[in-house]
């Protein structure tokens, strides 16, 4: 444990109760507040490796693990007589969110690439966003779309402005790569999966555990590695059909991987004869062409080969297309 770690683990639940849990999640606000004020319990915490005492990792940790969902104090009881499994469980996790109704917003972007698509998601996690062409949309102010075989088990709403290019998208191949891959028909990773959602966020665990369907009938390839890596990233494309577009897509990953790797990534996606599909926030690097203000650019960044198609919400709720259509590459 590193020194002042239990000092460390306070001030990181404090801002987490005072920051990001209001609003959210009461329950997780409460639960923070407690860490920060509760000795005991901060300790307990602080033997979890830096990288991985993040809340929402911790808190779902413990729930997946069985803590009870109620005040501070039975949690805190709880998690005092489980230390040493939470403990190893959160050392080994990482936080893998993985949202489908982020396909919502990257839809738009994948409806300007002509088919068939051999899709690579990098930080896929259970692969849920690999499936864009098996979930049904139904956008407000904008269309509703199903796959050819009806409507899905997931249907994924989301606001709609500026006319954005909206097509089911004809994916012959799907990848990813991940440093922990999750496995969608496994109990364990589901359970995992679910227990990321935050207390009190509607439908999202229902809508995970519907996707985890999908995927689990016609599982994606998926690779355990680094995709920062330009070693990596190139051998899983390599692997793709050549008859197919190649589409690597990195919706949310990018702020998770270090700035020297970032980049590393960002030059070795820009050296591939492939297209890119990201979903970011607006300032997180200089691949922006035209560069975009994030004063005023009103969400993140949906872009094509760096060049900004559209506003969204990075969990996919709203899609503003600002695209201008001599820009998009062809």
């Amino acid at each position: 444990m590193e020194p002042d770690a239990s000092t460390a683990v306070a001030e990181r639940y404090a801002r987490f109760a005072r920051d990001e849990a209001p609003g959210r999640s009461d329950l997780y606000a409460d639960w923070a507040s407690g860490v920060a004020s509760d000795p005991s319990v901060s300790a307990i915490l602080a033997r979890i490796p830096q990288t991985h005492r993040q809340p929402p990792l911790v808190f779902a940790v413990t729930r997946m693990l069985g803590a009870p969902e109620g005040r501070f104090a039975q949690w805190s009881t709880w998690l005092a007589s489980h230390a040493d499994e939470v403990v190893a469980e959160a050392s080994r996790r990482r936080l893998q969110t993985n949202e489908p109704q982020r396909c919502a917003a990257l839809l738009p972007a994948l409806s300007t690439i002509a088919g068939p698509i051999a899709l690579l998601e990098l930080g896929a996690s259970a692969g849920l966003c690999l499936y864009p062409d098996r979930y049904s949309y139904r956008y407000a102010g904008g269309e509703n779309l199903d796959p050819a075989e009806g409507t899905s088990a997931v249907v994924l709403e989301c606001a709609a402005a500026g006319n954005p290019p909206l097509r089911m998208p004809h994916i012959v191949w799907r990848a990813g790569i991940d440093l922990a891959p999750l496995d969608a028909a496994g109990p364990d990773d589901r359970r995992f999966l679910t227990s990321l959602v935050w207390p009190g966020e509607v439908g999202r665990a229902d809508r995970i555990e519907a996707a985890c369907d999908i995927v689990a009938a016609d599982p994606p390839l998926l690779i355990a590695g680094d995709a920062s890596d330009p070693a990596v990233l190139r051998a899983a494309a390599r692997r793709a059909p050549r008859d197919a577009t190649l589409v690597v897509t990195t919706p949310g990953v990018l702020p998770h991987i270090p700035r020297a790797g970032r980049e590393r990534l960002i030059a070795a996606l820009r050296s591939m004869d492939a297209t890119w599909v990201t979903i970011d926030p607006p300032g997180l690097h200089r691949a922006w062409s035209p560069p975009v203000d994030p004063a005023t650019w009103g969400g993140f960044v949906l872009g094509r080969d760096g060049v900004p198609l559209a506003a969204v919400d990075p969990l996919g709720a709203f899609v503003e297309w600002r695209a201008d259509p001599g820009r998009i590459p062809d």
